[in-house]
């Protein structure tokens, strides 16, 4: 017999605070659960620690076997005080993690948006779907990058079931961040082996957003178009050269992290072919102002052929717009002409010295 206590004294001592045990369901009173587990003893889930577990229990009836996690190893009434809430959510951070480690899919109903993304639950943990690892194909295309319009378009997936991985997983703060885009990775890469850096392809105008347009083509493929391969003139806003469903061709220009960049104007005759038998370095050109920059102003000099006038001509910036106005004309004279960089630098005429040599500066 003493050798039998000793034993289950020595097993008792083998147990540490913060082990996680199963047992079976023994009885059940009013506020508290009385857990088996043997050789250890018997197990208590009471007061504080049922209250938060009642999610769990409900489900639960005597026989069934739960996991706890030990909180102290003898009360006062010699159980074993156990936590079956710590005990879930540690189980479940270990089941997402591996899910995390094997790249599993896993489906989630959308709950709330906000304007950075989706909102949603896994095992009863909170997750979060960033705009940014939307798949293109729910990525919300707004002009101009409204936020308020943003969120409009995220709500409409409450309620919403979407297919997502693991992309984040902090076990301290019990952070959860998912991507729907990385399930369609090695898809999306099998796709991509088709093409390359110079192919034109032929698609519609999917979405319009202030950085550029995305481009829907081969089915599901998506590709963006930047703002600056619009076009060989100064945009200042995508929509100004296409519309949502426009059916356009494109070339393609990088491929790179599975993303493919295209270029409208790269398909369009170059402005700049020959701008060298048309103008020439200290010609007095007329241009009108379309655009201030930190480092100077843009210049029309044709519908698309721009100049720059360099804020180190005025001093400061606030100087060059005391004497410049968007959209009126001035006369320049042209410093430097370089067709291949695309690149014309202006003097603002009064400022050219009358005995200045027209020829070289």
């Amino acid at each position: 017999m003493k050798e039998i206590v000793n034993q289950i004294v020595n097993q008792i001592k083998s147990l540490r605070i913060g082990e996680i045990v199963n047992g079976k369901i023994i009885g059940v009173g009013r506020s508290s659960v009385f857990i088996d587990l043997t050789p250890y003893g018997t197990g208590i889930i009471y007061g504080k620690e049922f209250f938060q577990a009642k999610d769990i229990l409900k489900n639960l009836k005597i026989g069934d076997t739960v996991a706890g996690k030990v909180i102290e190893l003898e009360n006062e009434n010699g159980y074993i005080e156990l936590s079956l809430k710590e005990a879930d959510i540690e189980l479940t951070l270990v089941s997402l993690k591996e899910k995390k480690e094997k790249g599993e899919n896993i489906k989630v109903k959308i709950l709330k948006a906000n304007k950075g993304g989706l909102v949603t639950e896994i095992s009863g943990m909170s997750a979060f779907l960033p705009v940014s690892q939307l798949s293109p194909k729910h990525y919300p295309k707004v002009e101009e990058g409204d936020k308020s319009k943003i969120l409009i378009e995220l709500q409409q997936f409450i309620g919403k079931e979407l297919e997502v991985k693991i992309l984040d997983l902090d076990l301290r703060e019990g952070k959860l961040i998912l991507s729907e885009k990385a399930k369609d990775t090695e898809k999306l890469k099998e796709d991509l082996k088709k093409y390359k850096s110079g192919d034109i392809i032929e698609g519609k105008i999917s979405g319009i957003t202030d950085f550029g347009a995305f481009i829907k083509f081969d089915k599901e493929l998506e590709g963006l178009i930047h703002i600056s391969e619009l076009d060989w003139q100064l945009i200042n806003n995508p929509s100004e050269i296409v519309k949502v469903g426009d059916k356009v061709k494109a070339k393609i220009i990088e491929i790179s992290n599975n993303k493919i960049f295209l270029s409208l104007k790269a398909l369009k005759e170059d402005p700049w072919i020959g701008i060298e038998k048309k103008y020439k370095k200290t010609d007095i050109v007329k241009g009108k102002i379309t655009k201030f920059n930190p480092f100077g102003a843009f210049v029309q000099i044709e519908p698309k052929i721009q100049g720059l006038i360099h804020v180190s001509e005025f001093g400061t910036a606030a100087k060059m717009k005391e004497m410049l106005e968007l959209n009126k004309d001035y006369n320049f004279q042209i410093l430097l002409i370089n067709p291949k960089q695309h690149r014309m630098s202006l003097k603002l005429k009064r400022f050219v010295r009358e005995d200045e040599p027209k020829g070289e500066v």
